[in-house]
């Protein structure tokens, strides 16, 4: 049966979206069947694997809104064990629709539980922000996977993110945990990034993941060709880091 893990973090530009495209697309390559699901009204997911977003009429919107069912919005084995559940601007719009549906932060929850047997892993691509979406994603989620970026402001949010969870977990899904924080853009030519890593390793109390993941030129270039860095360029320093973080998800208990 699926594991679900939600992508997370507030922040813009942590490297959420590379996150939650490359290590389904690394899990898939591994031979697990994995479902990604784009909850992101910017659709970025959706588009970095080669869909042409707002031509989409099946999407996670319709999903929330119960226009559709789960299983006609999937776009099946788009590669190799990956299949995705796509998403484009619509999804804004349920931001406001959901505040007058009933039991609302669990719709997402029950359409996955239609079709999580199907999977071996479930990757969720939160938006940016700690709204009604992103509430949804972890009430649906066994796990929360948060990138960091190596950055002076890495810490920003953060706090209120772990809160989040928190809230979470007492009211709506009491065996969510943080299954890891994954470091992003890592530059090993710079002082701060080597920094930024003992700072957040020092304050947090959480798994860290070993993987660090690399600030790599291929790796900004592969969505723009629609692809996965695994099929892009698999022999770039990009691959690699999330082939091996797929395997530290596999073994940290990623699997039931």
């Amino acid at each position: 049966m699926g594991r679900i893990i939600a992508i997370a973090n507030q922040k813009g530009g942590v490297g959420k979206t590379t996150t939650a495209v490359n290590l389904s697309a690394a899990l898939a390559a591994r031979g697990k069947k994995t479902l990604l699901v784009d909850m992101d009204p910017q659709g970025n997911t959706t588009s970095g694997l080669g869909l042409e977003k707002n031509e989409l009429d099946k999407t996670t919107y319709e999903v929330i809104t119960g226009e559709e069912k789960i299983q006609n919005c999937i776009v099946k084995d788009l590669f190799d064990n990956l299949s995705l559940l796509p998403a484009n601007r619509n999804l804004a719009g349920a931001e406001i629709e959901l505040m007058t549906v009933d039991k609302m932060q669990f719709i997402m929850k029950h359409n996955l539980e239609k079709v999580k047997k199907q999977y071996d892993f479930i990757i969720i691509d939160c938006p940016p922000a700690l709204g009604m979406l992103t509430v949804n994603a972890m009430t649906a989620a066994n796990t929360v996977i948060v990138p960091i970026q190596c950055e002076f402001y890495a810490l920003d949010g953060l706090t209120q993110l772990i809160y989040t969870i928190e809230l979470i977990q007492k009211s709506l899904n009491p065996d969510l945990t943080i299954e890891g924080v994954v470091f992003t853009m890592y530059d090993a030519r710079t002082n701060l990034s080597l920094q930024v890593v003992e700072n957040v390793k020092s304050y947090l109390n959480q798994n860290i993941y070993k993987t660090i993941i690399p600030r790599n030129v291929r790796l900004a270039e592969a969505p723009s060709h629609g692809l996965p860095i695994n099929l892009y360029d698999p022999r770039s320093s990009g691959a690699e880091s999330y082939d091996l973080l797929a395997e530290e998800v596999i073994e940290n208990g990623g699997e039931n």
